[in-house]
């Protein structure tokens, strides 16, 4: 049903696996874990321009909002009249609303489909979703783009001693596909436990320090901003709103990613470590550039009123008069 998603997350994992193993041995584990660290390479490095879109267009709804006030007032009793000139205001100023949405939008069916594929390498499980095959069935079914011989030497390959699509909550009966068949596993959870925690520990504390950075910068900017009116109920209520997000994102989100590690593999798990410490770089080197940008729009803006206000000693020009 969602081919269009796997096929694709499956062939960048497949073309990155081929491209690492002319360098590196083919059916090792680290050449299976970078495959996976470009996948997240690629998908992020594509969202770049979007994300600074993202983060330009948070700034312009903020210098949109006096304008909205302003057309709310001015079409009270024509709601119809009032969403052409949002509309409209909202192209002038450049304010796109769906730029915020983008990035997360496109993340989200990524880790499904990642998420997909790493169970699909080992099809002997009977829960919800999955085919139950005997291990023979499994290590000799293709999995999307990848071939038989792929889907083995993804079986047999290991990152720090546990397979790449083992998993904390794993029933051990499924630990038998890992290994060709009458050849016993040579893994136990502990091993599992070994490699998934401390990436799921390291994504976890990435999240909060990466949510600590916006909120940081959010205080620096509402102490240099004129805090919403008293009786603007409205803005207090959006500020408090946005408090809340970020207080989630600071503390609830790295908890929950703790929580799933006990669900995902091993290779998701290093999917998060990885897309984790990017959003955390990233953001760091996109809010200098932001920060840079904000301010020499401020000084654009008090140039512009300098040389537009009447030099010292000049008399106000008095158009009314002139025009009488």
């Amino acid at each position: 049903m969602l081919n269009f998603i796997y096929y694709p997350i499956s062939a960048v994992l497949w073309f990155w696996h081929k491209v690492f193993g002319y360098v590196l041995d083919p059916t090792a584990g680290i050449t299976w874990a970078l495959s996976i660290v470009f996948l997240v390479v690629t998908i992020r490095i594509l969202l770049v321009k979007p994300t600074a879109n993202q983060l330009r267009s948070s700034r312009k709804m903020q210098e949109f909002q006096p304008k909205m006030k302003e057309l709310q007032r001015k079409y009270a009793n024509d709601q119809q009249k009032l969403m052409v000139e949002v509309r409209k205001a909202q192209q002038e100023m450049g304010v796109r609303p769906m730029a915020a949405c983008l990035p997360m939008l496109v993340q989200m069916p990524i880790f499904i489909g990642l998420f997909h594929v790493l169970r699909s390498f080992n099809r002997t499980g009977t829960g919800t979703g999955q085919l139950g095959m005997s291990i023979e069935e499994t290590r000799n079914t293709p999995n999307y783009v990848f071939g038989v011989e792929e889907v083995q030497s993804f079986l047999d390959a290991r990152l720090f001693g546990a397979p790449l699509s083992s998993y904390i909550s794993m029933d051990p009966s499924g630990y038998g596909a890992f290994s060709p068949a009458g050849i016993a596993p040579d893994f136990t959870k502990a091993n599992i436990i070994a490699v998934v925690l401390p990436l799921m520990l390291g994504a976890a504390v990435i999240m909060h320090f990466t949510a600590r950075l916006s909120l940081n910068r959010n205080k620096k900017r509402q102490a240099n901003n004129p805090k919403p009116a008293a009786d603007d109920l409205k803005a207090q209520q959006m500020q408090m709103q946005m408090d809340m997000m970020q207080r989630i994102m600071l503390w609830f989100m790295p908890l929950i990613i703790l929580a799933g590690g006990f669900l995902w593999q091993v290779g998701l798990a290093l999917y998060m470590f990885t897309n984790g410490l990017w959003t955390f770089i990233q953001q760091r080197i996109l809010f200098g550039i932001m920060d840079k940008e904000e301010e020499e729009e401020r000084q654009a803006k008090l140039e512009a009123r300098r040389t537009s206000a009447p030099k010292p000693g000049a008399k106000p020009q008095n158009n009314k008069k002139r025009k009488k």
